[in-house]
């Protein structure tokens, strides 16, 4: 059974003017009601991605896949902060995008102490143009402060690509933030072509198939850029510390939710 149908089953348990331009040309689906469905079409191919869960349950048996740290950078220029984060998964780049986007929260759920740690309050279907949706969501995150865990709501507008496996997002309302946008991508690495692929290193999926005969292992590389300008008096020392603190603690934590769901889809 592929990943999406194995996952459907586990969680069972930019702006106006972009919205207006983009309304002339895409399917608008703008309505009152909360969307919490999957997109009826894929944008990829099911029996690959099928396929590669296969390969990845068979090797995590022989050679366990190590959850390596996220790399975090961050800077600080003209009142604004830059989050760059990088990070490589066990599992297929489509699988991976899947339970980023997955409208019902996906796997940001702490099972041992049964919390969501991030979810969708609510979210709304702009519009849809192909594998590109734009939505407008409320998410609450939970961030631990001091021991205790205080939901930050966050009311973003996100640019989704299914394609591409591309998502921007900007707020309309954040909580302490007067900016707030990003965006992140997943991108194949070809875990195996040095192991099966000796003549000639791939460079595309269709490539790196064929010298590796269909047994090579694609992981996935999260790259996430975030920028954020909090209101005053929290875009000053003490305060802005405490914000910077919290924003690379709690980024860490739903990473780390990600790669036990990746995890748990090897095993």
């Amino acid at each position: 059974m592929g990943v999406f149908p194995r996952f459907g089953s586990w969680i069972n348990q930019e702006s106006q003017q972009l919205l207006k331009a983009e309304s002339k040309r895409s399917k608008n689906v703008d309505s009152e009601e909360d969307n919490f469905k999957l997109p009826d079409k894929d944008y990829h191919d099911i029996n690959e991605t099928r396929k590669q869960d296969e390969l990845w349950r068979e090797a995590e048996k022989k050679h366990p896949w190590h959850n390596a740290s996220p790399k975090i950078k961050v800077t600080h220029e003209n009142g604004f902060y830059h989050m760059n984060i990088e990070l490589t998964l066990g599992q297929d780049p489509d699988s991976v995008y899947f339970f980023l986007t997955d409208p019902q929260s996906g796997p940001f759920q702490d099972l041992h102490k049964r919390r969501r740690l991030m979810e969708n309050k609510s979210r709304k279907v702009l519009f849809e143009n192909g594998p590109r949706q734009i939505t407008r969501v409320e998410k609450s995150v939970a961030c631990k402060v001091f021991g205790v865990y205080i939901p930050i709501s966050m009311h973003l507008i996100l640019d989704e690509n299914r394609k591409d496996l591309m998502t921007q997002y900007k707020k309309e309302r954040v909580r302490f933030m007067k900016e707030f946008k990003g965006n992140y991508k997943v991108e194949p690495v070809f875990v195996d072509k040095e192991r099966l692929c000796k003549k000639k290193i791939p460079m595309t999926r269709e490539e790196y198939k064929k010298c590796s005969g269909g047994k090579g292992k694609i992981a996935s590389k999260l790259t996430i850029d975030q920028f954020y300008k909090p209101y005053p008096p929290f875009n000053l020392p003490p305060l802005s510390w405490l914000i910077r603190g919290l924003t690379i603690k709690t980024s860490k934590v739903l990473l780390a939710l990600l790669q036990d769901t990746t995890t748990r889809f090897r095993t």
